[in-house]
């Protein structure tokens, strides 16, 4: 069982703690392999056009998301931890190769614990200030990361 990294402040960071029907393998290979992460990593209707993983640490994590109208949204970020089916760590605030990047919003933490035969996960949004986690929380961090779960978790059931 992994320890929590951090003890979540709940002026600063948004959490989404869930146990899923699905077995933590799966759900690790459908978060760090581009093209089951386009699937289902965006709530529908929206879709991914471009995704890459360089799943190590200082690699790159970036995907584009497009709209319903077609308008494009590119982010990007570095992965600071990896252990395998463990626990991603990645951030915007860095670019690939640990670089600054010029607007940092948040670093998330994924953790996967095995919970019967399901999966604990939990997924963490910090923030540098208060302004920054209210706007992700008004953007809808619990609906649209709690969407993209449920995505994940049908997406594992039927395609993987």
């Amino acid at each position: 069982m992994s320890v929590a990294l951090i003890k979540p402040d709940p002026k600063l960071d948004l959490v989404l703690d869930r146990v899923v029907d699905v077995p933590r393998e799966l759900v690790w290979k459908a978060w760090t392999t581009p093209e089951h992460l386009r699937h289902w990593f965006v709530p529908k209707p929206w879709s991914i056009t471009d995704c890459a993983v360089d799943l190590r640490r200082g690699g790159e994590f970036r995907f584009v998301m497009r709209s319903p109208e077609g308008q494009e949204f590119p982010n990007i970020g570095c992965f600071l931890d990896i252990v395998p089916n463990e626990r991603l760590i990645w951030t915007d605030a860095l670019l690939p190769g640990y670089r600054p990047s010029e607007k940092p919003f948040f670093t998330a933490i994924l953790t996967l614990e095995p919970s019967g035969s399901g999966t604990r996960y939990v997924a963490t949004a910090l923030h540098r200030d208060e302004a920054g986690r209210k706007q992700h929380e008004e953007m809808g961090f619990e609906e649209g990361w709690g969407t993209v779960l449920n995505q994940l978790v049908d997406y594992i059931k039927t395609k993987m």
